[in-house]
């Protein structure tokens, strides 16, 4: 990673960079930003950008609306395509208020604020997400390019030629990719990041969404993170692969212990389980969410963790011997369309409480429990996520742990956002119903 002014500066200058956008995101989770020149970067390192926050989701009232954008220099990237004929790079950056305060409804920092609590333990998270997406024909309907099947290869398909051009787009700026693949519904695609520090990794989740879509939309494609957007078919998820490091150590292992987990990383666990509930609206933010959490469509739905159950909300993959730094937990109930800086932030906030507090781990799952019966799932204690976005909004307005870790300003921004979402999604009158009553009432 770049690490200077001085760095960043030469780079332009060799590289003959004409423009750098200095991204940052709404507490949305999308994508936002301001395009300077190469003749004024050397200004903004040195004080910043200003800009008006108050058009900006969950940001500033209008009458503070004046914000700060501070480039991180370590985010510095060259965008591996040229922009109008002119090469242009990008760099995230911190959100501060005019006297140099950190702004607390940028979402960048509260994962800041988390990861600085982890980091006078000495522990570093590291989190690898899988995020899963379409290509369709247009962006008008969800229009499928292929009937592709989970791991189905065709080098001819354009799918597979865009997705292999998308992975070179991101392994040429340096985000490492460990696999890709066909997912299980028609046009469905999955490209898997290799694991980085929290941080990095929400920063190379935003890149990865911008490049997916810029290369399909060169190719004449429409990429859709949706987590359902055609009925009868498979969402598409973002399950989450989580790790505790201190050093080189990775504090979720344990060889002698049962699944090779390390007592925090039970309590961790624990943790989630506990809270993923109050948690939910964070990571299943949209209405549209709750489409893909339903029983039979692989989407995770009941509070449970396992080895080899897929069934189960959190799953313990297996590793080989002597791959210890391997040892991790995944959580499967994320969809790409979430905020993926408020997103690790909660799901930390969570591991951590059970942590803090030696949650005690429930038994592992390790059968199909969209095949159990009520009563069995009764005996169990198999609890359940939130069915609506109505009911996940409930959830998180009465949690503590979720404000404390968002802040005041995100947490009732956000809830704000969402009662309003669920109240113009109330309004609408659906094809179904038409279908449906139409003919009859």
């Amino acid at each position: 990673m770049t690490k200077t002014k001085e760095d960043v500066l030469r780079i332009i200058d060799e590289a003959e960079v004409r423009h750098i956008r200095l991204n940052f995101t709404d507490i949305l989770g999308r994508l936002k930003g301001i395009a300077i020149s190469s003749s004024e970067i050397e200004a903004v390192l040195e004080r910043g950008q200003g800009f008006d926050g108050s058009s900006i989701e969950g940001f500033v009232r209008i009458e503070e609306s004046d914000l700060i954008a501070i480039p991180d220099l370590r985010t510095f990237r060259i965008i591996p395509w040229e922009i109008g004929g002119e090469k242009t790079a990008m760099m995230f950056c911190d959100i501060e208020n005019p006297d140099g305060s950190p702004y607390k409804g940028d979402p960048r920092r509260a994962l800041k604020n988390i990861l600085d609590k982890m980091a006078k333990k000495n522990w570093t998270p590291y989190m690898g997400p899988e995020l899963e997406y379409f290509y369709f024909a247009n962006a008008e309907t969800p229009e499928i390019i292929d009937r592709g099947g989970y791991f189905d290869y065709a080098s001819v398909d354009i799918g597979t030629q865009v997705r292999k051009l998308t992975i070179a787009a991101l392994e040429q700026i340096g985000i490492r990719v460990e696999a890709s693949h066909h997912e299980v519904a028609p046009s469905q695609q999955e490209i898997d990041l290799k694991y980085q520090k929290a941080l990095v990794m929400a920063d190379f989740s935003q890149i990865y969404k911008f490049i997916v879509r810029e290369i399909a939309m060169d190719n004449e494609l429409f990429a859709s993170f949706m987590p359902k957007p055609m009925f009868g078919e498979n969402g598409s998820g973002m399950h989450v692969h989580m790790s505790i490091f201190e050093g080189e150590k990775n504090l979720f292992h344990d060889k002698d212990a049962p699944y090779q987990l390390s007592k925090m990383a039970g309590y961790f666990i624990a943790g989630i389980l506990r809270h993923v509930r109050e948690i939910t609206l964070v990571l299943n933010q949209w209405v549209n969410s709750y489409k893909r959490l339903v029983p039979g469509y692989e989407a995770p739905v009941y509070l449970s963790w396992g080895r080899r159950n897929r069934s189960s909300l959190i799953r313990v993959p297996m590793l080989k011997l002597g791959y210890e730094r391997s040892t991790r937990v995944e959580l499967r109930s994320p969809d790409p369309a979430c905020n993926p800086y408020l997103a690790f932030t909660v799901m930390l906030a969570a591991g951590l409480a059970g942590i803090e507090g030696k949650y005690e781990l429930p038994d592992p799952i390790e059968e199909n429990i969209f095949e159990m019966s009520s009563r069995k799932m009764s005996d169990n204690h198999i609890d359940s996520l939130p069915d609506s976005l109505e009911n996940a909004i409930r959830e998180m307005e009465k949690s503590k742990l979720v404000r404390d870790a968002l802040g005041d300003h995100i947490f009732e921004q956000l809830i704000a956002n969402k009662k309003v979402e669920w109240a113009r999604y109330r309004e609408k009158v659906t094809d179904y119903e038409i279908e449906k009553y139409f003919p009859f009432l």
